[in-house]
């Protein structure tokens, strides 16, 4: 019985233990600056987008200080139909801007990093601590490719499997 107990102990130990490199996210974010359209260059492969691409992310802050979040994607399977939702995001730490959660079904919430952003806020990197959702998001449809392959290296160095990575754009 000790040894069964033990067992369990240890595995529930193993389970609960996870080691990550530490994420940091944008220090001098602006959340105002961050409004508007964004085009998904590229992204981690996720359940909610299969079968979509030329995704877009629309951004508006509410009165209440919250964000309209509105994405809308083109379905692959048949390119004149676009499939939408909309939910909300909000900052639970004031200390921390960048830091956001989103909801698109409550009760639901996950987290939405803003990794890294450039100074005139026109290419984003956004991922979650899992490591399991990341976007680089863009104001242009067709963003300088340096741009693009520096935040895959930085987002690489963070622990992301940016290999796995698939165009948000049209082939």
């Amino acid at each position: 019985m000790k040894r069964y107990i033990s067992l369990i102990l240890s595995l529930f130990g193993l389970s609960c233990s996870t080691t990550h490199i530490a994420l940091e996210s944008e220090e001098t974010f602006d959340l105002k600056r961050y409004m508007g359209k964004w085009y998904e260059i590229a992204r981690l492969p996720n359940k909610f987008e299969e079968g979509l691409e030329e995704n877009t992310a629309f951004y508006e802050l509410r009165e209440d200080g919250d964000v309209t979040v509105i994405n809308q994607g083109r379905v692959v399977a048949n390119k004149s139909r676009y499939k939408e939702v909309k939910g909300r995001a909000w900052v639970p730490d004031p200390n921390e801007p960048s830091k956001l959660k989103v909801s698109f079904f409550w009760p639901f919430s996950g987290d939405y990093w803003v990794l890294r952003v450039d100074k005139d806020y026109t290419i984003a990197l956004v991922g979650d601590p899992s490591r399991e959702y990341l976007w680089i998001l863009a104001r242009d449809r067709r963003p300088d490719p340096k741009a693009v392959s520096e935040l895959k290296i930085y987002a690489s160095s963070l622990g992301y499997a940016v290999e796995n990575m698939i165009s948000g754009l049209a082939d």
